[in-house]
């Protein structure tokens, strides 16, 4: 439940949900303050993540770590960022004080991600995720923690878990090594063909058939409810540059097998090149 609000609530932030924009913000805040998300600092950095897919640097969204940056991780971040379960628990952190080499929090109206005409676009967000938040502490009070936990609590970390797994998956894991780009070899088609669909079995219909990822990155306009028909529609277009996913059984077990084969492969990028691909550390690899 919690991953189909945020997908509604996602929509209103690519401005699919309606063609009215007050309404898309009304709505995007109902249902993303409801999980704990910032609407409009979420939905800013998730456009720069649109607008830069498959850009090393530039990239908002699980982009890969420069070896610079790799090198420089102390072993506890380094933990953190490739050992299970941890990265599948990032994305709370992550809007607090997002990826390893990049500064600014998804809160805070001065941060680096924003424009200074956003500032109160961000500070309304922020109030509504405190009162959410004050809502919480006090239905911890009058119904008692533990009822909030079972009711919201768990509920939470299994989205948590579900966002990090399916927005780490979209963009990594791939039998064949995928390029990421610098300079002018970045294109925002480029970039796009990069990412990945996944079928996740019965989930599909669940959470709004968004494993159609190719296609909502190239025409973010388009809404959830469209992603499928308008895949079929492109696949002929895209030809070659289109990696059919795998198909699932009833429940998508065998993503696991990719996540964990991508975490143990998938470190860092070499600090130059236009064209890059990802490295592994071996060390990473022996522990």
């Amino acid at each position: 439940m919690f991953w189909a609000l945020f997908v509604l609530g996602h929509d209103c932030g690519h401005g699919s949900f309606s063609n009215d924009a007050k309404l898309n913000s009304v709505v995007g805040h109902i249902l993303h303050s409801s999980i704990l998300v910032p609407y409009h600092g979420w939905r800013i950095s998730h456009r720069t993540h649109h607008q830069n897919h498959g850009h090393v640097e530039n990239d908002e969204s699980w982009h890969p770590l420069s070896e610079k940056i790799y090198r420089n991780l102390d072993k506890g971040t380094r933990t953190l960022r490739f050992t299970l379960p941890f990265p599948m628990l990032a994305y709370p952190f992550y809007l607090w004080s997002r990826s390893p080499g990049k500064k600014g929090s998804h809160f805070n109206p001065d941060s680096d991600l924003f424009l200074p005409n956003e500032r109160k676009d961000i500070i309304t967000s922020t109030v509504c995720w405190t009162a959410m938040a004050a809502l919480l502490v006090g239905l911890s009070v009058t119904m008692g923690p533990l009822q909030v936990l079972k009711l919201y609590g768990i509920p939470y970390w299994g989205f948590v878990v579900w966002i990090d797994l399916v927005t780490y998956l979209h963009h990594h894991g791939h039998e064949d090594k995928l390029p990421w780009y610098r300079g002018k070899e970045w294109s925002y088609l480029r970039g796009g063909l990069t990412t990945l669909d996944r079928d996740y079995g019965w989930i599909n219909n669940i959470h709004h058939d968004i494993g159609t990822h190719v296609i909502h990155h190239l025409f973010p306009l388009i809404p959830h409810y469209n992603l499928i028909e308008a895949t079929e529609a492109a696949k002929p277009v895209f030809g070659k540059y289109y990696r059919e996913p795998k198909k699932s059984g009833p429940l998508p077990f065998h993503l696991l097998g990719v996540l964990i084969n991508s975490l143990k492969k998938d470190h860092y990028v070499s600090d130059e090149g236009e064209i890059v691909y990802y490295q592994t550390d071996p060390k990473m690899t022996a522990n």
